[in-house]
């Protein structure tokens, strides 16, 4: 399994956030996600967002850093993109209900 982490350059709420990727699945993705125990509100179309200080707890558990370009070709080259009001809807698909903008 591997999962990828932009650094948090991402400001929103107050926070700088990361996004975390799965080139293969979204299940892949969930599944990392959900044994760190990041909630699934904070996936949002095709990634989770991660707040700062969660970023190197989520690195030493495994996910790989790369730049934030790199996190949208792994996406696009997958077929995992989703890009805001796309044709592939918000959440379809997708493992949470709700949404932590960046």
């Amino acid at each position: 399994m591997t999962v990828y982490i932009d650094p948090p350059d991402w400001p929103g709420h107050g926070r700088m956030w990361s996004h975390l990727v799965s080139d293969v699945s979204y299940a892949e993705l969930q599944a990392f996600a959900d044994r760190l125990g990041v909630p699934r509100r904070a996936f949002e179309r095709d990634h989770y967002d991660i707040p700062s200080p969660r970023y190197d707890e989520v690195v030493a558990a495994g996910a790989v850093e790369v730049s934030s370009r790199e996190v949208v070709r792994l996406l696009t080259e997958s077929g995992l993109r989703r890009r805001k009001g796309g044709r592939d809807g918000d959440r379809d698909g997708g493992p949470g209900d709700g949404v932590v903008s960046c």
